[in-house]
């Protein structure tokens, strides 16, 4: 479904765009058009369009130049201020457009003239653009900071697909609101030639070179009239219309295939690399293997014992944690705190699970550079504001020494207890101590 949705939709639908909007200019250009209805009703027209184009054009401005240079528009939203402007601006010009469309279709529904002109494609389409929008807007609340996180996750997914090298990972584990964001994106391409969204590809320069026109209304009966000179549609034209359309369908088919057949040619016939090719093929294998070999070894490690070590007291640092894998396999971080005793927090960001910088800022806090959210270490609680609500989990610790006996123990509540007795520890022999975490004290353990 994956594939269908986000590698055999885009595709399809482009197809669909391109043929279907060149087949409408060269056989019903005249219908290339929004076909106004101010004279209709102009109040409500006036009061929904303007913020309606206005929100639109911002909002597709951003996402254009995201896709367009996103090296460029990651260096620039790395800036807080930027992209906490970026961020209202985009929110602002989404509420514009919902605001907008809201009324156009309101007009639409309520307004007896309208209703005479309006088809079942017309309500199609500013549902579905309306739904598009609230989605949106849903997204920017939801997953905060996407002006920056979509350089790096759906910029290099259309950028796969334009070069004909889908790559599913950039959008996989994205949240179910930006995935149908995309789904709706695709699908309002599709109908594009069918409505009359078609009228953005309808750039009137002849209007700046032409002669002036006088335009006539015309009356029921004149058009009556006109229609009965003309006659009716000959059958040799339907069969040509029929023969072109299947043209059209042919040809999608062959760009669509385009994309994939490669790859199903590929699949059957094998690949014939170079042996240099050969040899980074089995390094790219070998790493994989070792990488796989290592993290599962760590598991079971984690199975077999009851607490295992994390480093040295005095190898602990107050400024830059040091990482290393929880028994539920996740990162973590190790600090020494300001009592010189170990702080031990979960790595793992509680807004959409990238692993936090190890850094300590003036204030006390490591930084999710995924979508700019700050962790206190003490607290683990995110910064008021920050995409991040829930804070990070501590992480509870064991102190032994070189004996191997333990000294001092504290779970993940901040609880601390000396087994041997709290004077059992002088301040000068803490650096010598090693800090372990015990499966007693994770959860789920």
């Amino acid at each position: 479904m994956d594939a269908f949705l986000y590698v055999g939709l885009p595709y399809l639908s482009l197809t669909i765009l391109v043929v279907g909007t060149i087949v409408r200019f060269r056989q019903a250009p005249f219908s290339v058009s929004s076909l106004s209805s101010q004279v209709l009703e102009r109040k409500k027209l006036a009061l929904g369009t303007v913020p309606w184009h206005l929100g639109i054009l911002v909002l597709l401005a951003g996402h254009l130049v995201a896709f367009l240079v996103p090296d460029i528009w990651r260096s620039l939203t790395a800036n807080h201020a930027f992209l906490l402007t970026v961020e209202v601006i985009g929110f602002a010009a989404a509420a514009m457009a919902a605001f907008g469309l809201g009324t156009l279709v309101y007009r639409r529904l309520v307004t007896a003239r309208l209703q005479a002109v309006t088809n079942r494609m017309d309500l199609v389409v500013l549902g579905l653009l309306l739904v598009q929008v609230l989605v949106g807007i849903s997204v920017a609340l939801s997953a905060r900071w996407g002006a920056q996180w979509s350089a790096g996750t759906t910029s290099p997914y259309l950028w796969s697909l334009l070069t004909f090298q889908p790559d599913l990972t950039y959008v996989a584990d994205l949240p179910p609101s930006v995935r149908l964001h995309l789904g709706l994106a695709w699908l309002t391409f599709a109908l594009i030639p069918f409505t009359r969204l078609i009228h953005g590809f309808s750039i009137p320069l002849g209007y700046l070179v032409r002669a002036p026109q006088q335009v006539i209304w015309a009356t029921r009966r004149r058009l009556a009239r006109d229609t009965a000179r003309a006659g009716g549609v000959s059958p040799e034209t339907s069969r040509r219309h029929f023969v072109k359309g299947l043209g059209g369908l042919f040809a999608a088919g062959v760009l669509m295939s385009v994309g994939v057949l490669d790859k199903l040619v590929g699949y059957f016939k094998g690949q014939r690399l170079e042996r240099s090719e050969q040899v980074d093929l089995l390094e790219k294998k070998l790493e994989r293997l070792r990488a796989t070999s290592e993290e599962q070894a760590l598991e079971l490690e984690r199975l077999e014992k009851d607490a295992i070590l994390v480093a040295q007291l005095g190898q602990l640092d107050p400024r830059q944690g040091r990482y290393f894998i929880d028994y539920q396999m996740r990162p973590a971080l190790a600090f020494k705190g300001a009592d010189q005793l170990p702080i031990l927090i979960s790595a793992k960001c509680t807004h959409l699970g990238c692993t936090v910088a190890s850094d300590v800022n003036d204030k006390g806090q490591i930084l999710c550079p995924c979508h700019i959210s700050y962790f206190d270490i003490k607290t683990g609680a995110p910064n008021p504001g920050a995409p991040a609500k829930a804070p990070l989990p501590r992480i509870g610790w064991l102190l032994k020494d070189t004996k191997g006996t333990v000294v001092m123990t504290q779970d993940g509540a901040g609880n601390r207890t000396w087994p041997e007795g709290e004077d059992a520890i002088a301040p000068d022999a803490l650096d010598g101590l090693q800090v372990w975490i015990a499966k007693r004290f994770e959860e789920g353990a």
